[in-house]
């Protein structure tokens, strides 16, 4: 119980930080008939999940209170559908929960920060739950760590994937090929390379240092003079804004002037690149 509640914890008071009372863990209780769920909650959970979890709910009771919001003279659940649902089932009519305020786009947060504790979470559900937290709420990959309990560099790492070409990612979705194959199908530049080196992978069990050392083959074969010594103020720029758009930019400065290059792996990358400008 209090593993769970700190995986969630950091990302529930970074987003609506608790009042004083509701800090100190008191919970009221209220009638489930009297909780809606969450409108913004995209996570799918098992009919097997919820049987086991209400099994446990009948044996050892509610360990874990939800977290709703008032609406008129009920309530809108924040977190804890899948509590709330093995609870009913379990046959409680009330159920432990802390109430505190929070906004449309607050509960959208929470319902994508909640949706990232699954465990049968793929990384490019990952990818695009951070990418909705940096684009439609205006968060630095930062701040999405802090609110998720990652490191920076983890964030920043899952949502280069949003990079990989087409084939590629939608193997990684289908969990037939890893996080790791994908890491190193992200240095190649061939989307031709990278289509049959997936079908390598799947078909004859590529191992991960396989497909890196390919990559730095690959790599070797087109870099002669393509690197020449780049300014710090250009190295900067570069990494900020690809933090910014998650795909990869290439800033060319000279005496008169320079250039910003944005380069997209997929045409879902272009649209996903153009609706940020457009929103911006």
């Amino acid at each position: 119980m209090a593993v769970a509640r700190k995986a969630l914890g950091k990302g529930i008071d970074a987003l609506i930080p608790a009042a004083p009372r509701e800090a100190k863990g008191e919970a009221l209780r209220i009638p489930i008939k009297l909780i809606a769920t969450n409108p913004y909650q995209p996570r799918k959970i098992s009919g097997q999940e919820i049987s086991e979890l209400a099994a446990s709910i009948k044996e050892h009771g509610m360990l874990q209170p939800i977290l709703v919001r008032r609406k008129g003279t009920s309530y809108q659940l924040l977190v804890g559908s899948r509590r709330l649902k093995a609870a009913e089932l379990a046959g409680l009519a009330e159920i432990p929960a802390i109430i505190r305020k929070a906004t449309d786009r607050q509960m959208l947060a929470l319902a994508l920060v909640e949706n990232l504790q699954r465990e049968d979470l793929n990384p490019i559900e990952a990818a695009l739950a951070y990418r909705k937290l940096v684009d439609e709420f205006g968060m630095s990959q930062e701040d999405v760590a802090k609110v998720v309990g990652k490191d920076r560099s983890t964030v920043a790492n899952t949502l280069r994937l949003l990079g990989l070409p087409r084939k590629a990612r939608k193997l990684l979705e289908e969990d037939r090929i890893t996080e790791g194959h994908a890491r190193a199908l992200l240095q190649i530049s061939s989307v031709s390379l990278v289509d049959k080196l997936c079908d390598r992978i799947v078909a004859d069990g590529l191992t991960v240092r396989a497909v890196e050392q390919i990559a730095r083959s690959a790599a070797k074969v087109k870099m002669p003079q393509r690197r020449k010594r780049k300014d710090a103020i250009a190295e900067a720029a570069e990494e900020l804004i690809s933090e910014k758009l998650g795909i990869k930019v290439r800033v060319v400065r000279s005496r008169k002037g320079g250039k910003i290059e944005l380069r997209y792996a997929n045409e879902d990358e272009l649209n996903r690149l153009l609706e940020w400008f457009r929103s911006r």
